[in-house]
């Protein structure tokens, strides 16, 4: 190039040119009340791609992603598809720009069979009535695509969650998705299924079909992703590149600041025994009994593959479900629990697994959901104590830090790791004795994550016992003072802090070796 050239600005012309974008986001806000969830984020996505969007809850991922799938529309800014400006006004709008949204939490009829699913809103019909030969036939193509091999004529109910999964996806590809957006799509999937996943994310991006990929889980994003868009209260952070994808890169654009120590591993003293469990039986799996102690002051991880029966144990316990036989001391004291309502009151405390459906009452407020354990406990003469209430709430929103523009906001506006803080924040104030969680940190970032691993070690400081079920094997090894694994509704062993590691963990998990199960 000339050095006239240059000076006018001129570029010699690249052999080979880009290809254009198929999705581009320029400049998009989006504000609900009290809250502004996108302040101008820009986003683009070429054919084949592999985009990871990653970001601490609240940073606007799931709100750009509704906007994309025509689930919201947006304030201001832009949205283009082939170079084109759009403005869906529904879901069908995004289909027919060959954009699919698959969410976190599976939205499927379960009562209805594959094909049915796969084409539900848009059946095929043959002279005035469904058309059920051409599903199926059309069904079959799609669930080769995902390698999924289950008939078309199978109720959605009877299958796994992997299953179901893949179900979402064909379902995405029987709209000709040139773009699929997926939300948290492993979080309920064993190793196995998640492995089968990745197969199948690739070869649809080998075919051409773009990917926007949503995780918080920062491993398989650096398996999966080309490109790695962050973002930051509901603006840009950063961009990085596959080989710039590292763990402690992608962490400190996530929460603006280096993060070097998830866990705490120091020594922690415990106390008396505050919770022993003898020969339990649960109903899901009646020939085994379950027995362990658990120390105040002691955080005991469960650790166990999906279907090894850590949440039927943890609900077993808790009063959910009837034991079929054993008994249970709580500081001593033989107590009878058949209820919850008998749980709460020798002082249990049961963080749910799927927050939504079973923490919280989502149309309602943070302050009102906050005071649900606690109302026959706090209630004045048989009405409700409106100042002791809002002392709950408030003592309990700046404790566990939950960004909300009031505690009178309704829950459904948090984002998931505000959410969960609200969930713990209701049993937290009934000062339990013993607090079971289930998956405490699913789906939420790793800025809330600290968080609550910070709470976890803040209450067994304060003598709390806490056993807690985690499908992470990070979180087990660097949480656990002791962790007690489980494969196939058994407990084959007990791991001490200085033994717990992926391998041990695993040889218990899957049954291959047993250890016996040990309280100190």
């Amino acid at each position: 190039m000339s050095d006239s050239d240059q000076q006018q600005g001129l570029r010699t012309p690249k052999k080979s040119a880009e290809p254009p974008d198929l999705l581009r986001v320029c400049g998009v806000t989006k504000s609900f009340p009290g809250v502004k969830a996108l302040k101008g984020v820009d986003l683009h996505l070429k054919a084949g791609e592999l985009l990871a969007v990653i970001g601490e809850n609240g940073a606007g991922k799931s709100t750009l992603m509704k906007i994309l799938a025509g689930v919201q529309d947006y304030d201001e800014g832009e949205v283009l598809v082939d170079g084109l400006t759009v403005r869906f006004k529904g879901v069908e709008d995004a289909f027919d720009k060959g954009i699919a949204l698959i969410h976190q939490e599976l939205n499927l009829a379960d009562n209805l069979d594959v094909a049915a699913n796969i084409f539900l809103g848009r059946e095929p019909r043959k002279a005035g009535l469904l058309d059920k030969a051409r599903m199926r036939r059309e069904s079959s193509i799609f669930l080769d695509r995902v390698g999924l091999k289950v008939s078309p004529d199978q109720i959605v109910s009877d299958l796994t969650i992997g299953h179901q999964q893949m179900i979402e996806i064909a379902k995405a590809l029987s709209v000709d998705a040139r773009v699929l957006i997926m939300d948290e799509p492993t979080s309920s999937l064993s190793q196995h299924e998640t492995e089968q996943l990745f197969k199948v994310i690739k070869d649809l991006a080998s075919k051409n079909v773009a990917i926007v990929y949503i995780s918080h889980r920062l491993s398989e994003v650096r398996e999966l992703a080309d490109r790695v868009t962050v973002l930051r209260d509901g603006d840009n952070a950063g961009e990085l590149f596959r080989q710039e994808a590292t763990h402690d890169n992608m962490v400190r654009l996530m929460v603006g600041r280096d993060i070097s120590k998830y866990y705490a591993l120091e020594p922690r003293s415990h106390g008396a025994v505050a919770l022993k469990v003898d020969k339990v039986r649960t109903i899901q799996n009646p020939k085994h009994a379950l027995s362990f102690e658990i120390k105040s002051g002691e955080i005991v991880g469960v650790a166990g593959l999906v279907g090894a029966g850590r949440t039927e144990m943890l609900q077993t316990l808790f009063g959910v479900m009837p034991a079929l036989d054993g008994s249970m001391e709580v500081q001593g004291h033989s107590v009878v629990i058949r209820s919850p309502i008998q749980a709460i009151q020798n002082g249990l405390a049961l963080v749910p697994e799927d927050r939504k459906q079973q923490g919280l009452v989502l149309e309602m407020a943070v302050r009102e959901n906050m005071s649900l354990a606690s109302l026959g406990r706090d209630q004045n003469k048989g009405f409700l104590n409106h100042r002791r209430e809002q002392d709950i709430s408030r003592e309990m929103v700046a404790e566990m830090k939950i960004k909300t523009p009031s505690d009178l906001q309704e829950v459904q506006y948090l984002s998931g790791g505000n959410q969960q803080k609200v969930v713990l924040g209701k049993w937290l104030a009934m000062k339990p004795r013993v607090l079971f969680l289930d998956e405490p940190t699913r789906g939420i970032d790793v800025g809330a994550k600290q968080d609550i691993y910070k709470l976890m070690e803040k209450l067994a400081e304060e003598g709390v016992a806490i056993l807690f079920v985690s499908s992470e094997m990070e979180e087990i090894i660097g949480m656990s003072d002791r962790a007690i694994v489980m494969h196939e509704g058994k407990l084959t062993g007990t791991l001490m802090r200085d033994e717990l590691t992926e391998e041990s963990v695993m040889q218990l998990a899957t049954g291959t070796q047993t250890k016996p199960i040990s309280n100190n």
